[in-house]
């Protein structure tokens, strides 16, 4: 840190404040008190501690600052802009204006130095935890001395952080796993939107909960920034995660906002604002002001970073030299490298049917060893997912080196964690619970699909078909809950071929998340006219069969492909001929041209939809005059061969339903 005075520091730490208020107050929106009552404990980190180059702002050996409190997002942008990112003076006068980068929370992809989409409470915490399980994991395959080594994961957590159930799965997997490379400074400012925090959290001692987690934890006031600086260096040395208490002002410098909710989800208001630049001895004019030694100061602290920037990629380059294999699997990580024809290596298993939780279980381990960022886990169902990597053993403090991580029965914390690894782009993760616990994921899948991650999704027990469990588990309205979710693909496989295309789908897939539905039954083959084609499975939907003189179409997902083309025999015994297709991936079919979506399902033909579950967004393919066989009630528990009879899935009654609607057609 270049030497400055208390005058000229006080002079920094109060530009990062009134620029925060001088965005929420221009866009007349947003959250002003945690930027002002965070700001001491924001400078020191950043001028003391953080290693950042903002002309490599996704530089390998940078330290990660993630602001889980994303409602404090001007904090952010006025840091990245002091930092010298690029964030101009411009972008935070367009604070939370429409087609601005400097979103209402931030948002990854929108600026460089925004390292993840922040926001919902909670989410952030546990994002950091697979930042540092990704560092220890990759790290420990390196050896000594690799660039990935000696990097801290950091993060700017808040009350509301704490009380969200996700940020205690997160820490109990932290503090289990002794992620020692994590620093969370905690805005312990007692306030919410509602009001002060002893309304509801006053019966927590957040000490002593995260050290029975197995946390470093350190209490510092808030403006002691040689007591922040002192906490910040004592969690480095420490092997376990940290947690810093800093107790803050929300809203500090604002004579009648500070400390009170008043300051938290709305500006200061123009009289406030002036009287706070009254108070902390601020020129009112002009708005968005940085002065002249401020950001001289700036520009000097940023000409050290360059010097430490340059050494350590001199370390780097010497590493890379003396160990060139090692060096190698770390591009393969950086790039998150897939071998180009993963899709003919998966189809190398052969045509298969079985339970597709089973075929995705070898195709999980024919990629693993091609394929080395690919690391993932379960949320102790791995027996059941079939998601283990084998030989590949399980990450936990003796074995940092692990690629089955196993999540204990956390499934929120999971997908968060997930979305870390995806975030910090050194892994391709998946996760695997069943399909009806995917609603204990859903806040992370989304977030995936709207940060556009690359995460994997292995849910299985996908239908009333599992069985004895019962309604409760037993997954009907699911896959058209995900489905609304824009971005996110999902996949319901029928055999091992489509589980091999789904796969090299997941695998390749960059720009956001894929969800690879699967049974726990075994399921019948399925008869292909001309054979299969990887390239027709890919497009999302592709007809199976298409005998001569059919008039009408049915399509299938899944299980339901091979009870259809049986319904469909039995129908053709009766004169009624019918295509059937195949449509593993609703989304990709819908992102087809109109010339390949009318061949596989052509308008002037009536469609029926025939899948085990709610079934709501097959009405936009069959149309008011279609028929779409789905559930609408819940599950029941019994064997699977008397639930297919009870609800009108075994091959009869599915043709009796269709022979129905085409005679009511005539």
């Amino acid at each position: 840190m270049p030497n400055a005075s208390p005058a000229l520091v006080e002079k920094a730490v109060n530009t990062i404040r009134m620029l925060s208020a001088d965005m929420v107050q221009q866009a007349n929106s947003g959250h002003p008190g945690l930027p002002m009552g965070a700001a001491d404990m924001a400078f020191v980190l950043w001028t003391r501690h953080l290693r950042f180059n903002p002309d490599d702002p996704r530089w390998l050996g940078r330290d990660r600052f993630l602001l889980s409190a994303g409602h404090g997002s001007a904090l952010l942008y006025a840091l990245l802009h002091l930092a010298g990112f690029d964030c101009t003076l411009d972008d935070l006068k367009k604070f939370r204006q429409l087609g601005a980068r400097t979103a209402g929370h931030p948002e990854f992809g929108h600026l460089p130095g925004v390292e993840i989409t922040s926001g919902p409470l909670g989410q952030g915490f546990a994002n950091g935890v697979g930042f540092a399980m990704g560092q220890a994991m990759l790290s420990a395959k390196l050896g000594p001395g690799n660039p990935v080594a000696d990097h801290f994961t950091y993060a700017l957590v808040s009350d509301g952080d704490l009380m969200e159930g996700v940020s205690a799965e997160a820490a109990s997997f932290a503090g289990h796993h002794r992620l020692g490379r994590l620093v969370y400074l905690y805005d312990d400012n007692g306030i919410t939107i509602d009001g002060r925090t002893s309304i509801t959290f006053a019966g927590e001692d957040v000490t002593r909960r995260f050290e029975a987690y197995g946390w470093h934890v350190q209490a510092v006031d808030g403006r002691d920034h040689g007591g922040i600086s002192a906490a910040i260096e004592a969690a480095k040395g420490d092997p376990r995660p940290s947690l810093i208490r800093v107790k803050t002002v929300i809203g500090y410098g604002s004579p009648k906002k500070a400390g009170t909710s008043a300051a938290h989800g709305a500006p200061l208001g123009e009289e406030e604002l002036k009287a706070t630049k009254e108070a902390l001895g601020w020129p009112l004019e002009p708005r968005f002001l940085v002065p002249d030694d401020v950001r001289a100061f700036w520009r000097e602290l940023l000409a050290e970073r360059q010097v430490h920037y340059r050494a350590w990629q001199e370390r780097a380059d010497a590493w890379r030299a003396g160990n060139p294999i090692e060096s190698a699997l770390l591009d393969t990580h950086v790039a998150r490298w897939v071998p180009a024809r993963i899709q003919d290596r998966l189809l190398e298993a052969g045509p298969a049917a079985d339970a597709t939780r089973k075929l995705s279980a070898g195709a999980i381990n024919r990629a693993a060893p091609i394929v080395p960022s690919l690391v993932g886990g379960s949320a102790d169902l791995a027996e059941s997912n079939l998601t283990d990597i084998k030989g590949a053993g399980g990450f936990s403090p003796e074995q940092r080196d692990g690629r089955n991580v196993h999540y204990g029965i956390r499934e929120h914390a999971m997908g968060a964690i997930a979305n870390g690894l995806a975030y910090d782009g050194l892994h391709i993760p998946f996760t695997a619970t069943f399909l009806q616990f995917a609603d204990y994921m859903r806040p992370a899948v989304r977030l995936a699909a709207l940060a556009r991650l690359q995460s994997i999704y292995v849910w299985t027990h996908d239908s009333i078909f599992l069985g004895e469990d019962g309604p409760t588990h037993q997954p009907v309205e699911h896959l058209s809950a995900l489905r609304v979710i824009p971005n996110l693909h999902v996949v319901r496989p029928v055999d091992g071929e489509e589980v091999a295309v789904a796969w090299a789908h997941a695998l390749t897939r960059r720009d956001g998340p894929t969800a690879l539905v699967l049974t726990r039954q075994k399921l019948a083959p399925v008869e292909r006219e001309g054979g299969f084609d990887p390239e027709q499975a890919a497009r999302g939907g592709y007809v199976v069969k298409a005998p001569a003189g059919a008039t009408f179409t049915v399509v299938a997902t899944g299980s339901e492909v091979p009870l259809a083309q049986a319904a469909l025999g039995l129908l053709a015994q009766r004169g009624l001929h019918g295509r059937l297709v195949s449509m593993p991936c609703l989304e990709c079919f819908e992102a087809q041209d109109a010339a390949w979506r009318d061949a596989v399902i052509p308008p002037a033909l009536p469609t029926a939809a025939v899948e085990a579950a709610v079934g709501v967004e097959w009405w936009k393919l069959t149309g008011k005059d279609g028929l779409v066989i789905g559930i609408d009630r819940f599950g029941a528990s019994g064997p699977e061969k008397g639930l297919a009879e009870a609800y009108g899935f075994t091959p009869a009654k599915v043709a009796e339903r269709l022979e129905g609607w085409l005679r009511a057609r005539r």
